[in-house]
């Protein structure tokens, strides 16, 4: 732990290892989305040096249309879905203190994926009314597992078991809503539910960019010293004065709106939520929830992920999710043949 003092007597602590994995996804991310707006799909490549001139303002007005229009609002969707879905992830992964913990498990995603699919089964809407029901669907479903885990206070495996559950009612009604629906309206829906970051324009990824402004203050600098002592357990936490079950609350209302507008920017997007905070702890080694590492990486892998899906089959695009699903599962299996060799499940 290193600390740099300022001259007006505060004082900021960070972690080397740590600073240095954010920065090095950061840059991992920045060489990735250039790179992704170069070779993006279409029959108009860019070289570097052009897309580099172009978003510093000295670009013929073709490659502004190409990259400003086209395939910037994608990239710029894939960083912050990754970085919104990470820190959900890591924030869940925190208050339950299981690697487990993520919202793909817990029923957030599915909650999402069922708002927006009554927006499209039931009144046909459009896309901004589907994010508008991704977001209340996550909601609804955050304060439905909060309602029924609350017993003298939330508690981890309390969370888990209610949101395991809530899942796999979710995922039933999900199912009868697709039997439900036309064809092209299924389609449209089974599309969206994979996750995919096809035809994203400046108006999916606006909301998202929003609402992290006001999410990210809230949770770096309000609740992640807290988070911190969480960790070491509720009375550990109450004796240093933490107000826990606020502080609880503040986080887990964050963390779902921040897979909400996440899901509704790009879909439920499997696995990321649940692999980057995971792998950024590995990196930085360093205990505690690695909120801003966690969100770094997840914003790398995202933009990766969506390149491998851009270019593993030429000629056809994958959605996303179906990459992040792959990657994402062959990961599970390992952290849970891992848990079971430590003997912690």
């Amino acid at each position: 732990m290193s600390v740099i003092r300022t001259g007006s007597g505060h004082s900021i602590a960070f972690r080397p290892r740590a600073l240095a994995v954010g920065l090095g996804c950061l840059v991992v991310a920045a060489v990735s989305s250039v790179f992704a707006i170069g070779s993006g799909s279409g029959d108009y490549p860019m070289t570097t040096q052009q897309v580099i001139d172009t978003l510093l303002g000295s670009g013929n007005p073709a490659d502004e249309f190409i990259v400003n229009d086209v395939r910037l609002p994608r990239v710029v969707t894939a960083l912050l879905v990754g970085g919104a879905l990470a820190l959900g992830g890591a924030i869940f992964q925190s208050v339950v203190r299981n690697p487990l913990g993520s919202p793909d498990v817990l029923g957030f995603t599915q909650g999402a994926a069922t708002g927006a699919l009554v927006t499209i089964v039931v009144f046909g809407s459009g896309s901004a009314a589907l994010a508008a029901g991704a977001v209340t669907g996550g909601l609804a479903t955050g304060l439905l597992i909060y309602a029924l885990a609350w017993r003298q206070g939330v508690h981890g495996y309390r969370l888990v078991l209610t949101g395991i559950g809530i899942t796999a009612i979710l995922t039933g009604v999900n199912g009868y809503l697709l039997t439900r629906a036309q064809i092209t309206d299924a389609a449209r829906a089974v599309l969206w539910m994979t996750g995919s970051l096809n035809g994203r324009g400046w108006d999916d990824a606006v909301p998202l960019l929003v609402a992290m402004a006001v999410l990210l203050p809230v949770v770096l600098f309000g609740c992640a010293r807290a988070m911190r002592m969480l960790e070491m357990g509720d009375d550990a936490a109450f004796s240093l004065g933490v107000p826990v079950e606020r502080i609880r609350l503040t986080v887990l209302a964050s963390a779902v709106l921040l897979v909400s507008f996440g899901a509704a920017a790009a879909g439920p997007v499997a696995f990321v939520a649940l692999t980057a905070p995971q792998v950024a702890k590995r990196m930085t080694r360093s205990p505690g929830p690695n909120l801003v590492p966690s969100m770094c990486t997840g914003a790398a892998l995202l933009v990766l992920a969506d390149l491998a899906a851009q270019r593993v089959f030429e000629g056809h695009q994958l959605p996303v999710g179906v990459v992040t699903g792959v990657l994402g599962g062959g990961y599970l299996v390992w952290l849970l043949a891992t848990e079971r060799k430590a003997g912690r499940i």
